[in-house]
């Protein structure tokens, strides 16, 4: 049996997805662009095997909870399991997108949790070599604010951020996460320089927040499945630790160009 190995690298971390299936391989490639690194030294693998859909809704809840040393991944359209140590993974799902896209997305924040980093969602962009991010939920404005960017301005992601902790800092990452700009980001990275927790209002202004109330927002705004209390608490204090290094303020705006001349 042919196998066909695609590496996406996303957060500067490459996963090699493993399968049989020549279109879904084909698929894949076609998917996320930039982000299939051929040339990335991957340590991590996910073995996909392809099944008929069954009728069950990917609009499932996710569980994820831990067997051992390994994490089972369900919801309607796939079954997964994966362990954090090896890095290894097998998953059983229909062949279309969405399905790897949420699996990717829960075996990243696994591994994420676990060195004090984090999803969210946010968009974000990069503008003079520094990254922002532009958090809130459904309906906040984070399509808006990055149909609105300038041309200066390169598009991390319009739907869910990346995030890794560094020396100095935290660093974003473009993802292939799109949101209803049903386009993916760039595969780039910068320093984190600012995150916006986003509000729209009558006029474009940036305000102070307590610390507080600042991890608080980030914490509600982390993309985390598992049922485990460690991680939880990592990301607990990684919340803490984000408004200690990185500004974070709240940014409300009209949905006009003019709100990036507050940013950079």
């Amino acid at each position: 049996m042919n196998m066909y190995r695609v590496p996406i690298e996303i957060g500067g971390l490459p996963i090699g997805v493993c399968t049989s299936n020549s279109d879904f391989a084909a698929m894949l490639r076609s998917r996320y662009g930039t982000f299939v690194r051929d040339d990335a030294r991957v340590t991590s693998e996910l073995e996909v095997e392809t099944v008929q859909p069954t009728g069950d809704s990917p609009d499932e809840p996710v569980s994820v909870t831990r067997s051992g040393e390994d994490w089972l991944l369900h919801r309607g359209d796939f079954r997964a399991r994966w362990n954090n140590t090896d890095r290894r993974g097998i998953v059983r799902q229909s062949p279309n997108p969405y399905s790897i896209d949420a699996v990717l997305r829960i075996i990243h924040s696994l591994l994420l949790a676990g060195e004090g980093g984090f999803l969210l969602h946010a968009a974000g962009a990069i503008r003079n070599g520094k990254a922002f991010l532009f958090s809130g939920i459904s309906g906040a404005g984070k399509t808006t604010i990055s149909r609105l960017a300038p041309p200066d301005v390169k598009l991390l992601t319009d739907e869910i951020s990346y995030v890794r902790r560094e020396a100095s800092g935290y660093r974003a990452y473009g993802t292939p996460f799109a949101g209803e700009l049903a386009r993916i980001g760039e595969n780039v990275s910068a320093p984190l320089a600012a995150l916006y927790l986003l509000a729209q209002g009558p006029q474009n202004r940036i305000e102070e927040l307590p610390a507080t109330e600042a991890a608080r927002m980030i914490l509600r705004n982390m993309l985390f499945f598992a049922e485990d209390s460690t991680l939880v608490k990592n990301l607990f204090d990684t919340a803490l630790d984000v408004v200690s290094r990185v500004r974070v303020r709240r940014l409300t705006f009209v949905p006009d160009q003019s709100v990036w001349e507050l940013i950079g």
